[in-house]
């Protein structure tokens, strides 16, 4: 297991695990989709400005083009709308379960779209000792009881299962692109239509009526959950696996409980700290590699003798 991916997937996780705060605070004011293609615009615009003033570009390749707007589709455009608009019925602790489905579908999709990403038992002891970290770090919500609605709860889980497909889709026919390219484009091809679509759902839309908390959430969300996150995504993704990378909803409530407790005097239980450790090893047992059994060398000597005897 490489300790540089360990630093990507941790890195990754700061910056999407306080999404759901933001998320919460700013859908207060902005409508779901309105808030996905302001959210998606606001990245790509960042990281098209990097573009315009580096040495990278746009891929010019239709074919490619094609892809870049399939993988779009499903890790940005649909389930951030699903997200958003879950989140208005559902408790944040079931959303965080519901969102910890991601890595079962991704083992589940790659072992059968990805050749080097086949299922195995230990890679599904990782999963499942990760979900099970999930569950007890945030089971005393659980315990209070949870609200979430049936529609809720179905919009959140096709969010999940599109994350999933994202995840897959770009492992298979994304990786090894120019750094910030992918995720230029990416975040360009769905605001394309994103953006306008949100303008004919919300026609009466003023944008200068938002406050100020929904704002700056909005561009916390971004700039830094959007734009640097996933070049984050990308370079994970490539240098790992689908499966290791969409480990990273496990480890995302584990930032919330961290800020809870660091700015908000919450309690730091012995719940977070199991919770935590399960996800930690089962996020080590998942990417853990078995030594390979070494065969014994032996080394077969002709005698010459012989070859002139059957000669």
């Amino acid at each position: 297991m490489k300790i540089k991916n360990i630093y990507l997937l941790l890195l990754l996780a700061s910056f999407w695990g306080p999404s759901f705060l933001f998320i919460k605070i700013a859908v207060e004011e902005i409508p779901p989709v309105m808030l996905a293609a302001l959210r998606i615009g606001t990245g790509a615009l960042v990281l098209n400005l990097i573009l315009l003033f580096s040495k990278y570009r746009l891929p010019r390749d239709f074919s490619l083009w094609k892809k870049i707007f399939i993988a779009g589709f499903f890790a940005q455009g649909l389930p951030f709308i699903l997200m958003n608009w879950g989140e208005q019925y559902v408790d944040s602790s079931l959303a965080s379960v519901l969102n910890g489905l991601v890595p079962i579908f991704t083992i589940l999709l790659a072992h059968n779209m990805v050749a080097d990403e086949r299922l195995n038992p230990q890679k599904v002891r990782g999963v499942l000792l990760g979900f099970l970290g999930l569950i007890i770090l945030i089971l005393p919500s659980l315990f209070d009881g949870v609200q979430g609605s049936l529609g809720g709860i179905i919009g959140i889980t096709i969010a999940a299962l599109s994350y999933s497909i994202g995840f897959v889709y770009i492992r298979k026919h994304l990786i090894n692109l120019p750094a910030f390219t992918a995720p230029a484009a990416q975040l360009l091809s769905v605001s394309v239509y994103l953006v306008p679509i949100s303008f004919i759902v919300y026609p009466n839309f003023d944008l200068t009526a938002i406050g100020s908390s929904a704002l700056i959430s909005t561009l916390i969300l971004g700039v830094i959950g959007t734009a640097i996150a996933f070049v984050v995504y990308f370079k994970l993704i490539e240098q790992s696996s689908a499966g290791y990378a969409s480990l990273v909803t496990y480890i995302m409530p584990v930032f919330g409980v961290v800020l809870g407790v660091a700015f908000l005097d919450e309690p730091l239980t012995p719940w977070i700290l199991l919770g935590a450790a399960f996800i930690l090893l089962g996020i080590k047992v998942t990417k853990q590699r078995k030594a390979a059994a070494k065969l014994p060398k032996v080394k077969f000597k002709i005698d010459p003798a012989l070859y002139t005897k059957f000669r």
